[in-house]
């Protein structure tokens, strides 16, 4: 197991993390709040924007500076396309109590990957299981799929990071005056080299704090054999779905048909029919 310990100082952690406190905020139509205690009296708060029982589920780990509730008006779009969308938040964000770290986070992940696998199972939601994880959240998004290539069908990846001295170096982080190194960090190239799941990457072309170039990295450092990376664009950091439109969704929910072979089935269907 990797020791996050240079990562977690005082004076790094508040440049890795942005927590916004906030209070359970109205659901929208046919989401649920679920809370999961990740140590005694650490609960952290999730999120799930459900479309169908049946529809593939996506668990999504957000950026820096986010919370679930900001995911309100986009979740139900991810419930328009088909997709089930289950929003998690770190220590410290939306109602989630404790102070965030690198290690927690990463060992909150994989409470929260194991708690949610029982709940969907416990509540017949039968889809299959996707990672997804957005710029800071793309660390432990990458970090589970190393362990549970079992459990999931496929690694979704949003403005991520590949490697994490340059990443520090953007916060404000001096890497040498705190005697860290890149083994020291996320280590996402090492991680994803190890991943034979299917992966879809996806980066704004003009993302200001995460180069797209780290997006090339992934992917050539990805161990899948069925890989996709797509560039948007205009897209910025945070503008990935505004600039995308629908066609984001869209493209999300073609990767999905395609790993579970629903646009195959299809295909075989149309055929059977024409003969």
């Amino acid at each position: 197991m990797q020791i996050y310990s240079k990562l977690d100082h005082p004076a790094i952690l508040s440049s890795i993390f942005s927590p916004r406190t906030c209070g359970h905020t109205p659901l929208p139509v046919g989401a649920k709040d679920i809370e999961i205690e990740t140590e005694p009296g650490i609960i952290i708060g999730c999120r799930f924007y459900i479309s169908d029982p049946a529809a593939p589920n996506i668990l999504y780990f957000h950026g820096n500076g986010e919370i679930a509730a900001d995911y309100d008006e986009i979740g139900p779009l991810y419930n328009e396309a088909g997709m089930n969308f289950l929003m998690t938040d770190y220590r410290g964000y939306g109602w989630s109590n404790g102070s965030p770290t690198v290690t927690s986070m990463f060992a909150d992940a994989e409470i929260l990957f194991r708690e949610i696998q029982k709940w969907l199972s416990t509540y017949n939601h039968t889809g299959a299981l996707f990672l997804m994880g957005r710029s800071l959240g793309s660390a432990p998004a990458i970090d589970l799929a190393t362990r549970h290539e079992d459990a999931i069908k496929g690694l979704i990846l949003e403005s991520a990071i590949a490697e994490t001295l340059p990443l520090a170096r953007a916060l404000g982080i001096e890497p040498e005056k705190n005697n860290i190194s890149e083994e020291d960090g996320f280590n996402n190239l090492k991680k994803i080299e190890s991943i034979s799941k299917a992966t879809f990457i996806l980066h704004g072309a003009r993302d200001e704090l995460i180069p797209a170039a780290d997006a090339e990295k992934l992917q050539s450092y990805s161990g899948a054999k069925s890989k996709e990376f797509i560039v948007i664009p205009g897209a910025e950091h945070n503008s990935m779905i505004a600039t995308g439109g629908q066609l984001y969704f869209q493209t999300i929910k073609q990767f999905i048909d395609k790993v579970t072979g629903v646009t195959n089935w299809k295909r075989r269907r149309k055929t059977t029919k024409e003969c």
